[in-house]
């Protein structure tokens, strides 16, 4: 971390003023990890400053806060373009059930095995600046990584316990079901009914972005995702509320 990480935090990342004395250690020495452990790597001719690598490197180390380092291992690149790319695939379409195969601007990729992250640095700086959207392009990615650390891109992370796991599956299948029938759960993007895998990438972002909304309405998808991380973000920020 570079001697300034600190003013960079406070100033780019608004989560920063509701984590405790602990939470703001383990978030240092997670953060660092990254930026020493990673390849870091600036497209399209992009300048890779110090503003940019702490920022991702910060909202990629909170959600493994209660867990380990260890389960980025397989991420080898973090990879920074200045704003979204174009891709052409075939993508979920606007209207649930289709598809398209139109030039697609893309916020960020999660490559599996080894592969790196890709990321867009205008919405990532936005994001960590202005949460409540339940949208964060780093936790989204960085989800997918924590789904394939078993060779299994499924939207089921490693789970410790046989129940954790059967717990999973029920409570995250409703919900997912329910998405693809076109249902809305907010605050759930509607994108979490293209994969398994994206439902847990968008249950993510919820949680850690609009945590007290995912816990009022979905507080069973909210238990089993706390039980997962390890943390609590809504107890969190109600703490960070109340008047000292």
């Amino acid at each position: 971390m570079p001697d300034r990480w600190v003013e960079i935090v406070e100033r780019k990342l608004a989560v920063w003023g509701v984590l405790d004395d602990n939470e703001r250690k383990v978030l240092e020495a997670a953060s660092d990890w990254l930026l020493r452990h990673k390849h870091w790597e600036a497209a399209h001719g992009f300048a890779l400053v110090e503003e940019i690598t702490v920022t991702i490197a910060a909202q990629a180390a909170l959600l493994v806060l209660g867990l380990s380092t260890d389960e980025y291992r397989e991420v080898s690149a973090i990879i920074v373009y200045p704003t979204a790319m174009q891709s052409r695939g075939v993508y979920a379409g606007p209207v649930p059930g289709t598809v398209t195969d139109a030039v697609t601007p893309v916020l960020g990729e999660a490559h599996d095995g080894r592969g790196p992250v890709l990321l867009a640095w205008d919405q990532t700086e936005d994001a960590a600046r202005n949460p409540g959207s339940g949208h964060n392009v780093v936790f989204h990615e960085f989800a997918h990584k924590l789904d394939m650390r078993d060779d299994i891109v499924d939207g089921t992370p490693r789970l410790e316990r046989r129940e954790d796991l059967v717990r999973w599956v029920e409570v995250c299948t409703e919900v997912f079901n329910a998405l693809r029938a076109g249902l809305e759960r907010p605050p759930l993007q509607a994108y979490g009914a293209t994969s398994t895998a994206e439902f847990f990438a968008v249950a993510t972002e919820a949680f850690f972005d609009v945590p007290e909304t995912l816990e009022r309405h979905e507080p069973r998808l909210y238990e089993v995702m706390r039980d997962f991380y390890k943390q609590d973000p809504a107890a969190r920020a109600r703490r960070a509320q109340r008047p000292s």
